[in-house]
């Protein structure tokens, strides 16, 4: 191992440590956060799918992100609007919180859109919360 690699920080080569910014912990946990944090843009995933509403069968090309992260299934609340989704009203309001743990500044998800996914010939029927997800048209969560 070189001098310039050896350290007590085990991603050391994804993430050295520079003078002023040593681990405070020595907790795996922390560790982890660090490694994720730093390799966060090379683990964006997009895939170009397909949307088809149920009532016209009308299709929409969309480029989603997927996010093993994710609870669930997003799609942007603006989005969903020009492109003529059909929104079905929820009984009761599901909260959302975004990546850091802070609320949506959309507020709770009070609607969902139901329509047909495709890539690369699978179809899968899909029922997804609308909530204001920014620059980002569909997400795909994992969990």
């Amino acid at each position: 191992m070189s001098s310039q690699l050896a350290s007590n920080n085990i991603y050391s080569v994804l993430y050295p440590e520079k003078p002023g910014n040593k681990l405070i912990s020595t907790n795996t946990t922390e560790k982890v956060r660090d490694i994720r944090h730093t390799l966060w843009p090379l683990r964006e995933v997009w895939l170009k799918v397909g949307l088809e509403k149920l009532e016209s069968h009308e299709g929409v090309a969309v480029k989603a992100l997927l996010d093993s992260g994710a609870t669930g299934l997003f799609m942007d609340t603006t989005f969903a609007k020009e492109k003529g989704f059909k929104m079905e009203k929820l009984k009761k309001p599901l909260l959302v919180r975004n990546m850091d743990g802070t609320a949506n500044a959309g507020g709770a998800i009070m609607y969902q859109v139901e329509c047909n996914m495709f890539f690369k010939g699978h179809v899968e029927r899909a029922r997804m919360d609308v909530c204001n997800l920014g620059k980002t048209e569909l997400i795909l969560g994992m969990l």
